[in-house]
């Protein structure tokens, strides 16, 4: 495996406005989509969610008390390793990522990840990530298992990303060898109308791929993403990167 062929400039042109026709369509598709998904109905919420602040002075909050007074929210559900007492890896990669929240908050959104760890040690992993964003335990609450990203077949059936176990377990996801309860990662959203609170959207698995993850960078790059699973296979290991370079937690890299 090499790297891109080298061809001269007119060559290389010819081939990038080829491309740019593809991705100028797919840049249509996506708006098309996003209205599409601005236009969903919603779901008014019938139980009230209650999480356990992790930063100090720590104590209670209400989801609603998440909104911080704004229209908007987003909840990045973040998985919590039981074994470990940590965030897993990818999510916290992800949560790295978290920019200047004023951002969202000039367009009435507010942002919260939630995991369904200790507070304890999850106030320990966010002092050694450094991290700033509001982060909250779900662990007294069922929040996490009504919106699909904790699983235990004793709180709720197991549903990911819209599939059941059987559906899950046919596409070859192993989930009936899980130790339960475990989490999978997702973005959920709300929107609060006075003191009513309702459900317009979430999406799991490579869903979150667009939405600030470093994966979008490395789409833009020769050697991609560095998965095993990308084309064409093989560059980036042969160049000395790849999948012996997995996700880690951001102190872990050497150099």
């Amino acid at each position: 495996m090499s790297l891109p062929p080298v061809v001269s400039r007119d060559e290389w042109l010819a081939a990038r406005l080829d491309l740019l026709k593809e991705e100028k369509a797919l840049t249509r598709a996506r708006d098309a989509v996003s209205t599409r998904r601005r236009l969903l109905p919603m779901v008014e919420l019938d139980k009230e969610y209650v999480f356990d602040r992790i930063d100090s002075p720590g104590g209670e909050l209400r989801l609603a008390d998440a909104f911080e007074g704004r229209r908007q929210l987003i909840i990045r559900h973040a998985m919590w390793l039981d074994d470990r007492g940590l965030a897993c890896p990818s999510c916290s990669a992800d949560l790295d990522q978290i920019g200047h929240l004023a951002h969202l908050r000039a367009r009435d959104t507010a942002f919260a990840a939630v995991s369904r760890g200790p507070v304890d040690q999850m106030r320990a992993f966010r002092a050694r990530m450094g991290w700033t964003f509001p982060w909250y335990s779900s662990r007294r609450s069922d929040f996490s298992y009504d919106f699909h990203a904790s699983f235990d077949e004793s709180r709720a059936p197991i549903e990911y990303n819209y599939l059941d176990q059987a559906q899950l377990e046919a596409a070859g996801a192993p989930v009936g060898e899980w130790d339960q309860p475990f989490d999978l990662h997702g973005i959920s959203v709300f929107l609060r109308d006075g003191d009513r609170v309702f459900h317009t959207y979430s999406t799991y698995a490579r869903g979150t791929d667009n939405l600030g993850f470093i994966s979008n960078f490395l789409d833009l790059t020769p050697l991609g993403r560095q998965e095993p699973w990308e084309e064409p296979k093989g560059r980036a290991t042969v160049f000395g990167t790849g999948a012996r370079d997995t996700l880690r937690y951001h102190d872990e890299y050497d150099g």
